[in-house]
């Protein structure tokens, strides 16, 4: 059974403050420099990942249609549901926000290079990605073809961002990343790691990814759109790969080029669900 559903007709109630003005990034960022450490999930699919994640929800802001189709979701969830008409919701987020359903939790400790890599046999490594919705799609084909973490670098995006969180479809909040000062630096601990890792690059010289051998602990490195990966980090790994494409074609988006390669060196995918 659903807990205590606390009716907000005031859109600046401070119960809901959670919320105020999602639409403000800046306002965000101030947020997080200054300790307050919350996420924000939006949509029922996404806030459904949260609930089985292991980050803590803090409060829900839901429209009636919202409490209906989550309503089994929170049997049992012990944090406030603040119920909300369609009007209050886009007075209190700053935005017209039409999924009905928005959760807020806390931040958790950072993760370190350490721990993703004790855990995993395929990584994926993110320089300079500073694009929200890049970096989204980014972990959703990780967590698709079986990645077991992502690492990235200090410029890029944030994955928990609450564009970044929506584009994932969620799978920001379940795969494990780690943040660190240089992709070269990370690199060099995951050769030492035993990793094989390979960066992704449009160079005509480079390896054919699909001619790579899966091998036990194997990690992609992708840079951003248009710079793509620095000189220091292409010297730094093991092997340069490439994705074959038709003539006058010369690059795909992160996102899209990440999803090809580990689609080749995916493996031990649980494909059952």
């Amino acid at each position: 059974m659903v807990g205590v559903v606390i009716e907000i007709d005031d859109p600046t109630d401070p119960r809901v403050a959670d919320f105020f003005h999602l639409n403000d990034p800046e306002l965000r960022r101030r947020q997080e420099a200054e300790g307050e450490g919350l996420l924000v999930a939006e949509g029922t699919l996404v806030i459904r990942q949260l609930l089985q994640s292991p980050y803590g929800v803090r409060s829900l802001l839901l429209t009636t249609r919202g409490l209906a189709d989550l309503a089994a979701d929170l049997e049992g969830l012990d944090v406030p549901i603040h119920l909300v008409t369609q009007p209050a919701m886009t007075a209190v987020t700053g935005f017209h926000f039409h999924r009905g359903a928005l959760a807020a939790a806390d931040r958790r400790p950072p993760t370190g290079l350490d721990e993703v890599i004790a855990a995993a046999d395929l990584l994926v490594v993110v320089e300079g990605v500073n694009d929200n919705e890049n970096l989204g799609a980014l972990f959703r084909n990780a967590a698709a073809f079986g990645a077991g973490g992502v690492v990235l670098d200090r410029t890029s995006a944030d994955p928990l961002y609450r564009r970044s969180i929506r584009v994932s479809m969620g799978q920001t909040l379940r795969l494990p990343f780690a943040r660190v000062a240089s992709a070269p630096a990370a690199i060099a601990d995951l050769r030492a790691a035993g990793f094989e890792v390979l960066a992704l690059t449009p160079d005509a010289g480079a390896e054919d990814v699909g001619e790579v051998a899966a091998r036990p602990r194997q990690a992609v490195v992708v840079g951003a759109e248009g710079p793509g990966l620095t000189a220091a980090a292409l010297a730094a790994v093991d092997r340069r790969v490439r994705i074959p494409m038709a003539m006058g074609v010369d690059s795909l988006n992160v996102a899209t080029a990440a999803a090809v390669a580990l689609s080749r060196l995916a493996r031990r995918v649980d494909r059952s669900g």
